[in-house]
């Protein structure tokens, strides 16, 4: 099987296509995929859905997908080497906004573009982008950078007014912004404390605990930990950074206290998970 690679931070592709390339090989990046127009339908995990104007797609490196091309269509791919960007044009409100995306879209097939007015806000900043890849004109860098990092932030948003799962269009707004609220403050433990959340939103403690159970399906406290534990997970597997980088930047007092913590949620310490994923890309 064949590896693609991409050996930049983040690639911009686009074409125009009546039949998709069939081949079998395993990428190094993430993608989105944006659908300027044409009808088909994409297969993702043995999974099908149709697609036209205006859907967008993430393929991770796990994934297995293919298009089937019912009319000619016009794509837009935007390709991202891993979520640890270390190129100065992405901010790393943005990389952290990247790792949720990838950790969170759902991996079924469907458009991820749930917020109907985004998809014809995603639209010009992606025909933006094209303008740039063909003109290079100057600031062609810094143009680029600055859409790339819009695009980002709308895709973040789309994904996290659905979740998790029992979170759909009809939940109250209070639990969404909760949800939110955990997801920009997860580096900072004091500030997701049950304490905090409850002064944040006016609740007692005790009604907050219910509350959060009762629409998310989980407890506060269990979401806190699986969320925390799912980004130790991305930067073990697509990181080189050292188990007390990572520990420090959750938050965690110590290496000690992050292998504690993550061998308590996933049965293995960070280091033999680490190394059990890189046996298991080669």
């Amino acid at each position: 099987m064949n590896r693609d690679v991409l050996y930049q931070p983040y690639s911009i592709h686009f074409e125009t296509l009546d039949t998709f390339p069939e081949k079998e090989s395993r990428k190094n990046f993430f993608e989105l995929v944006f659908i300027l127009s044409g009808t088909g339908r994409h297969c993702i995990n043995k999974h099908s859905f149709s697609y036209s104007d205006n859907h967008m797609f993430l393929l991770t490196p796990q994934d297995c997908s293919q298009f089937w091309i019912d009319s000619t269509t016009r794509f837009f791919f935007l390709q991202f080497s891993n979520i640890y960007l270390k190129d100065s044009s992405i901010s790393k409100e943005n990389i952290q906004r990247l790792e949720f995306i990838m950790e969170n879209a759902n991996h079924k097939p469907g458009c991820i573009l749930k917020n109907q007015s985004d998809k014809t806000l995603i639209r010009p900043i992606v025909e933006a982008l094209i303008r740039e890849a063909v003109n290079r004109d100057v600031y062609h860098g810094d143009i680029t950078a600055q859409l790339v990092n819009t695009l980002i932030v709308v895709v973040a948003r789309n994904i996290a007014k659905y979740l998790p799962q029992k979170i759909d269009e009809t939940s109250e707004s209070r639990i969404i912004n909760i949800l939110n609220y955990i997801q920009s403050n997860i580096y900072e433990p004091e500030m997701i404390r049950t304490e905090s959340i409850s002064k944040a939103f006016g609740f007692s403690e005790n009604y907050l605990g219910k509350y959060f159970k009762k629409h998310s399906g989980e407890t506060l406290q269990s979401y806190v930990n699986n969320y925390k534990t799912t980004l130790i997970e991305h930067r073990l597997k697509h990181s080189d950074r050292r188990i007390t980088e990572i520990a420090d930047e959750l938050g965690f007092t110590d290496e000690s206290h992050l292998n504690k913590f993550f061998k308590a949620q996933r049965g293995k310490s960070p280091k033999a998970f680490r190394l059990e994923f890189a046996n298991t890309e080669y």
